[in-house]
């Protein structure tokens, strides 16, 4: 009777300690490393973890496993965007929401951009700037409380004084005051390390400086150079003092090749990119996010009358179409290119449509997916677990109806996602 007992307790214990499996029996298996569509494959998870990968269908092997059928569908990593604001969405009230909104209502509406955004498969996102709450988003998803990608975030974006990123552009006086390094505006070399300092303290990932005018800021120019190099210099050491890379919005080519020179790692938009920066980008290892997408909704919307300020508008018609031609001239140069959408400038949840719009102009299938996939993680220092299916790595999978690197617009319809081994959408 002892013995039967012994035996059940280790039954018992057995089935405690087993980690359910789940098996993932894909028909065609995108790796993202070496740009091959592989077939006939079987992803094994346990945990958050791929721990195995095997040829054909292999069965699951104990009992609690579970078995996930996309035998005709194309299975490839979670998606990475290098480019999104989780805190707002385009609307012809923003500008007015920015008085009328309290911080609750900016994070209430995060919440629903951080899901739609996962849904739409991407795993991981890099959030360019907002006020803060994107920080507290982050980690409310790290914890389980609420649903969305891995964010790495730069919190507050780096302005100068009536820069793009100043929050006050647009204030009447009275609301104007002075902000200055606590609240991400820079003026002079000190300014720009207690910034990156403050960053670091409020619990940023990244930092982003706005190297150039923007189009969406409440400012006449999009384009002039808004940092000195010694500021930038001084941002970057400080940045990499404290374990961060720099992104630098930028439209104009003086502060792009400043922002280069002074070392940040990622252009974003490039608009009007000279063959001069494009060569100092490959000399000094620097990416293009091209956000291809924003410039072409922000110009659609620019002809809507009462859409934007009246200052926006002629800003965003000429920069908006802009952007894919550049992003064109800068690949074929051999210019690194980051896939990045700037969703938020546009409604959140289409960020694939970039893809698209990359292979329109002349960008392989494949290497638009690589963009999205292993050249983000190496940006992000992730290349040992993200970007991949791979074992050991975190397991982000998602999949899509077709054949990607034969129609590219299948990625604009992902019908699973998996998330650090949680299913999400199937």
């Amino acid at each position: 009777m002892k013995s039967i007992t012994t035996l059940l307790i280790a039954f018992a214990i057995s089935l405690c300690t087993h980690a359910q499996k789940t098996y993932i029996h894909c028909g065609k298996l995108i790796d993202t490393k070496s740009g091959t569509v592989l077939k006939e494959k079987t992803v094994i998870v346990e945990g958050n973890r791929i721990i195995d990968i095997k040829d054909g269908y292999a069965n699951t092997k104990k009992k609690g496993d579970q078995t996930i059928d996309l035998k005709n569908k194309t299975v490839l990593p979670g998606l990475i965007d290098m480019h999104v604001h989780l805190e707002e969405e385009t609307n012809p009230n923003k500008y007015i929401e920015r008085y009328t909104n309290n911080e609750a209502d900016v994070a209430y509406n995060s919440v629903g951009f951080a899901k739609t955004t996962l849904l739409a498969g991407f795993t991981t996102v890099r959030d360019l700037g907002g006020s803060g709450v994107n920080i507290a988003l982050k980690k409310a998803i790290n914890k389980g409380k609420i649903v969305g990608p891995r964010i790495f975030t730069a919190g507050k974006a780096l302005a100068t004084t009536g820069g793009h990123a100043d929050p006050t552009n647009g204030s009447s006086r009275k609301l104007m005051g002075n902000p200055g390094p606590k609240e991400g505006v820079v003026n002079g070399v000190d300014d720009a390390k207690k910034a990156v300092r403050q960053r670091y303290k409020n619990g940023a990932d990244v930092i982003k400086i706005t190297a150039t005018g923007g189009v969406l800021s409440v400012a006449k120019s999009s384009s002039n150079p808004q940092f000195t190099i010694e500021e930038i210099k001084a941002i970057c050491k400080t940045a990499s003092d404290y374990g961060f890379h720099v992104a630098a919005h930028a439209h104009g080519d003086e502060g792009m090749q400043r922002a280069v020179i002074g070392g940040v790692k990622t252009i974003e938009h490039g608009t009007l990119m000279s063959e001069t920066t494009m060569d100092l980008m490959k000399k000094h290892d620097a990416y293009l996010v091209p956000t291809i997408t924003a410039g072409k909704e922000v110009s659609e919307k620019a002809k809507i009358k009462g859409y934007y300020p009246e200052i926006i508008v002629p800003k965003a018609l000429e920069i908006g179409p802009k952007i894919q031609n550049t992003f064109s001239k800068a690949y074929k140069r051999g210019v690194g290119i980051a896939f990045g959408t700037d969703a938020g400038v546009y409604e959140h949840g289409y960020n694939a449509k970039e893809f698209a719009f990359m292979v329109e102009a002349g960008m392989p299938a494949i290497e638009t997916i690589q963009s999205a996939t292993v050249t983000n993680a190496k940006i992000l220092n992730m290349t040992d677990q993200l970007g991949q299916i791979k074992t050991g790595f975190i397991a982000d999978i998602i999949a899509v109806n077709d054949d990607p690197t034969q129609k590219i617009n299948t990625l604009e319809d992902v019908v699973f996602v998996m998330k650090e081994g949680k299913v999400y959408k199937q």
